[in-house]
């Protein structure tokens, strides 16, 4: 046989097994129970091995074109439409954008086409140096929590932050879009994911101060037998979540993941949507898009069981809140945020005393709360001035605190510092 055979390692198996037959060692039945094949197809290809030889075994569409291969012109267009309107996305999403444009192609086909033509190249895996944890087994067991500041809008915007919640069990992800990483937008998404899924049983955050306390501020709380929260962790504990810190962004993995796959597919979908604020992100976010992406990545969890709890009789606005507590004053004056408030007590011959809850909810309303009761205040123009002092021997004269009293020119007393003596002596 001229030139250069080349075969795969199960037709030179295969080859080995004809040999044997043809020497008489074995028959076509028991080569065909080796080689896997039916009794039949294998008769066909001894045939075709004893006409051709060793290239009987090749396989027949080796070299040749696919009968299932796409024309020279259906690949030229798609490779125009991804250099002129999607030059940098990966071949999965960019094979979803072309599926909708009318080019329909499978991503690893699309792969192929790109690394071919120089427009992408394969990326590097690298190991792994961690040890890998099972995930929880019921929905709303672990929600983690993590916050990505990201050029989400590239040049039309500055940075900002997306805040993100995965559950650990099913990979469903929900995101809101804020400036920062606040207190206002853990609570927001915190907010959101309970109104649609409920209460999870726990979160997995890292340890910024937003979620809980420094370590050393918690070290003095526990020597004098305090517990001392965030804004954040008060809310959680009012709900009956618990809060888990990780101690490496890797322990948190599904969530430094999913920050991955928006910073990939998010960036270019607002790209092409035209948006640039953080409102008309976060309206997209919460039309479909993520809706969108829990369809596309989400898993079924090991067990049925939801473990999110119903927030019903929970009164959601009161608790994401900034609480805080303030001394009221004799007569009913709160000081708030350098600002004085009256406030209105329930019943008018009350006397204020003690402390009253003051709550800022996330809409920016305020709320006075004094034992378990909001109370209607009004905001003051101006400092209240202190009120005067009413002498209890003389009350038709009223003395000021800053004002010494002066005796009048008729008084007794000044009988006696001239010498005159009293009136009656003279």
């Amino acid at each position: 046989m001229e030139g250069l055979l080349v075969m795969s390692a199960k037709e030179r198996e295969r080859l080995k097994i004809f040999l044997r037959v043809k020497r008489g060692e074995l028959q076509q039945k028991e080569a065909a129970t080796l080689c896997g094949l039916d009794y039949r197809h294998l008769r066909r290809l001894y045939q075709r091995y004893c006409k051709q030889g060793d290239r009987g075994v090749v396989h027949q569409g080796r070299g040749q074109p696919s009968n299932r291969a796409r024309s020279a012109e259906f690949k030229g267009a798609v490779l125009a439409r991804y250099q002129e309107r999607y030059p940098d996305f990966g071949p999965t999403l960019a094979a979803e954008k072309l599926t909708l444009d009318g080019l329909a192609v499978d991503h690893e086909t699309l792969r192929g086409w790109l690394m071919k033509a120089g427009l992408w190249q394969r990326r590097r895996k690298r190991k792994r140096h961690r040890s890998w944890r099972e995930r929880r087994a019921h929905f709303g067991e672990l929600v983690q929590l993590d916050g990505s500041h990201h050029r989400w809008f590239e040049k039309r915007a500055g940075q900002c932050c997306l805040m993100n919640m995965v559950d650990d069990a099913q990979g469903t992800t929900l995101s809101w879009l804020a400036e920062e990483e606040t207190i206002f937008a853990a609570m927001k998404l915190l907010w959101v994911w309970i109104e649609r899924y409920g209460i999870p049983q726990s979160l997995y955050t890292d340890k910024k101060n937003v979620y809980v306390i420094d370590e050393k501020t918690r070290q003095i709380a526990a020597e004098s037998g305090l517990e001392v929260l965030t804004q954040f962790g008060r809310a959680c504990k009012q709900l009956g979540i618990q809060i888990i810190t990780a101690h490496s962004p890797q322990a948190k993995g599904r969530v430094e993941r999913n920050h991955g796959i928006y910073q990939d597919r998010l960036v270019k979908e607002l790209r092409l949507a035209e948006i640039g604020t953080i409102e008309a992100g976060n309206e997209f976010l919460h039309s479909n898009y993520c809706d969108h992406i829990n369809q596309k990545f989400a898993v079924a969890p090991r067990a049925r069981a939801d473990y999110h709890r119903s927030a019903a009789g929970y009164d959601l606005a009161s608790i994401f809140c900034i609480e805080e507590e303030r001394s009221v004053t004799t007569d009913w004056t709160v000081r708030f945020a350098n600002q004085h408030y009256q406030l209105q007590p329930l019943h008018k011959a009350a006397v204020g005393k003690g402390t009253v809850l003051v709550r800022r909810y996330l809409n920016g309303e305020l709320h006075f709360c004094y034992r378990d009761r909001d109370l209607p205040y009004t905001l003051l123009p101006e400092r209240p001035k202190p009120k005067t002092v009413v002498n209890k021997k003389n009350k038709r004269r009223s003395v000021s605190i800053s004002e010494p009293y002066v005796p009048p020119a008729n008084h007794v007393w000044r009988s006696f510092q001239f010498g005159k003596g009293p009136p009656w002596a003279r």
